[in-house]
């Protein structure tokens, strides 16, 4: 074979080796940031993973299913004859600069009861940054149970640098919780609601 025929030949081959590479790795990264949403949708779906009620706007623009409205009716009764702990949790995920803490670590409430606490979260970077909270009750058969009428993770929060804000939760637990659940785990996870790429174009 003639090397010279054989080396614009081999150069188009590796060309298009390269192309397909690319376009694997940008297909990997599409489907690695539609998971959080669609892993929510399917939590939704099926009650795993101890997501609760609703549908507002999540991570990316995505509709996550998991979270409760803030339309739900306040149950007419409170059971005093128990109470039940409520822990609350947070955590920021990966790529997203921020800190976030619950101001209250625990309550003794009665089912029934609507309670408020807060959380307090702050933007590390010196860029404004918009994040999207993701919650998750434990155990999961308590999740149906726990019902949020206001909370920070119906919609997207943006905080400019350096801001600190105080997010409120108000919530019930309701009467129907089994008498055997005694203590409740809410958790947050704070994600960038934007993808990597939209956030280097935005500092270039």
């Amino acid at each position: 074979m003639d090397l010279h025929t054989a080396a614009p030949a081999q150069a188009v081959s590796h060309r298009r080796l390269i192309g397909k590479l690319l376009i694997g790795v940008a297909a990997a990264f599409a489907f690695g940031f539609a998971l959080v949403p669609l892993y929510d949708v399917l939590c939704a779906a099926t009650g795993f993973n101890g997501k609760t009620e609703g549908s507002p706007k999540g991570v990316g623009g995505f509709s996550l299913g998991g979270f409760g409205t803030g339309t739900a009716e306040p149950p007419s009764r409170i059971d005093r004859s128990r109470t039940v702990t409520v822990e609350f949790t947070g955590t920021v995920m990966p790529g997203l600069p921020w800190d976030m803490r619950p101001l209250t670590f625990n309550l003794e409430i009665h089912p029934g009861e609507m309670q408020l606490v807060k959380y307090l979260v702050r933007n590390t970077s010196d860029r404004t940054i918009t994040g999207q909270a993701i919650p998750s009750v434990s155990p999961g058969q308590a999740a149906q149970h726990f019902d949020k009428i206001e909370c920070f993770c119906f919609s997207q929060q943006t905080l400019a640098p350096g801001e600190s804000r105080e997010m409120p939760l108000s919530f019930i637990v309701k009467p129907e919780i089994g008498k055997d659940i005694r203590h409740v785990t809410l958790s947050y996870s704070f994600f960038s609601a934007v993808s990597d790429k939209t956030a280097l174009n935005t500092r270039e």
